[in-house]
């Protein structure tokens, strides 16, 4: 059975990798260009991304608010989306005429080039208030916040039941939205998400169970010491993070759905369906969870062996199938974090687990190294910091606010929020 499950996750990942559609090289005649301006002045610094035939493009305007990219077709269509997020403070692409004016979609002809313009003119101003600011990335970090919690959770159950600091668990995330992807995607077995998500979560839970089984239980056995398990865990890291690079390449991937246009809920607050169906989903997953934490067998289980792994033993508990256990829930809520991560990014990247791997740790850390509660509170913290954090400094450097609040908070409470000598979950 174990073989059996470790040859259909190879083949699974063999599949969609061979189903990847090919990137845009620099060198590729055919281009999209354009201008993006205020009042005619240039901006400098813009962000586009450019979505269509070889996967997804992100570029930056130059000092002449001039911007280009290199594709790899002709004779087809493209998406070119401004991000009003990068425009200066209260500036937006507003146009009575157009729900979306910010997105414009383009064909790249028989001659190989297209110009997509934005001109921002005067009467095009379009301020939001700080307080409706604060609200929409408010509600966005606490949004961010859950699908962290999802992936931060596991990641403490581990380090919880075996003392192993997971540095691998960001590529159990980045699994879980490559699953996803090949059941679902249209170039793939395309079936409906309903089917497709659920079997990619077993499928991360699967995986766990083969890592655990082949790696970890062996190390265990042979009594290696945390750090050299740490070490292992970053080589395990490395080599999944660029076999996923060797086969789907270094570009973005988007799920079916991470298009979809979102809707004005009130004030400055924007969400489409699948963000509010991501809410509802994670906030359902950690309340399961939590009841089976605190009133199953296995979860008492989970918590004893957590406090004291030799008195649970001595007990009578069978640790190696609750840990083994841990790592099948936490491989399963890795790659459910996955999925929603893509729609969140959005999009699938081969090290978008990297990417967060940081703030799964900062949100663990903060909360609690080994509580799973702890885990849960570090996580929305961390998650609000990273959306709120953006009203006063650059996107590009929103992850390092939770990384500093977790060193400010750490010199007044190192064992974290919840942390305590006797933990219960």
């Amino acid at each position: 059975m174990i073989v059996a499950l470790a040859a259909l996750a190879m083949m699974l990942m063999g599949l969609l990798f061979s189903s990847a559609p090919a990137l845009a090289a620099d060198g590729d005649p055919y281009r999209i260009s354009g201008n993006v301006q205020l009042d005619g002045e240039p901006l400098e610094g813009v962000v586009l991304t450019i979505d269509g035939p070889g996967g997804e493009q992100t570029v930056e305007t130059d000092q002449n608010g001039q911007w280009h990219v290199s594709v790899p077709e002709r004779n087809a269509d493209y998406t070119v989306t401004l991000d009003e997020s990068t425009l200066p403070e209260g500036i937006a692409v507003v146009d009575p005429e157009d729900d979306s004016p910010n997105v414009k979609e383009v064909t790249v002809g028989p001659g190989g080039r297209v110009t997509a313009n934005f001109f921002i003119g005067e009467g095009e101003r379009n301020v939001t208030s700080f307080f409706d600011q604060l609200v929409a990335r408010f509600i966005q970090g606490i949004s961010f916040g859950l699908m962290l919690a999802l992936a931060a959770i596991g990641l403490s159950l581990v380090y919880g039941t075996t003392g192993i600091s997971n540095f691998a668990h960001g590529e159990m995330v980045t699994f879980g939205a490559i699953a996803g992807l090949f059941l679902v995607g249209p170039a793939s077995l395309a079936l409906p998400w309903w089917l497709g998500f659920p079997l990619a979560v077993v499928l991360s839970a699967a995986l766990g169970f083969v890592l655990d089984l082949v790696l970890w239980r062996p190390l265990r056995r042979r009594r290696v010491g945390v750090v050299q398990l740490m070490i292992v865990s970053i080589g395990l890291s490395l080599a999944l993070r660029y076999v996923y690079q060797l086969f789907i390449g270094g570009g973005t991937i988007q799920l079916p759905g991470a298009a979809d246009p979102k809707i004005n809920l009130f004030g400055a607050v924007q969400m489409s369906p699948i963000d509010m169906a991501s809410i509802v989903i994670a906030i359902v997953v950690i309340v399961a969870f939590a009841l089976w934490l605190t009133r199953s067998r296995l979860g008492k289980a989970t918590r004893a062996i957590s406090d004291n792994p030799s008195l649970a033993a001595a007990s009578g508990i069978d640790v190696d199938n609750v840990v083994r256990a841990v790592w099948i829930i936490a491989g399963a809520l890795a790659g459910l974090a996955g999925i929603l991560y893509a729609f969140y990014r959005p999009g699938i990247k081969w090290d978008m687990g990297a990417q967060v791997l940081l703030l799964l740790f900062s949100a663990t850390i903060l909360g609690g190294l080994g509580t799973a509660y702890g885990a849960l509170v570090g996580s929305l913290i961390v998650g609000v910091l990273v959306e709120v954090s953006t009203l006063w400094i650059p996107s590009d450097l929103k992850y390092a606010s939770a990384l500093f609040i977790l060193i400010v908070i750490l010199l007044f409470r190192p064992q974290g929020i919840l942390g305590r000598r006797e933990r219960i979950g």
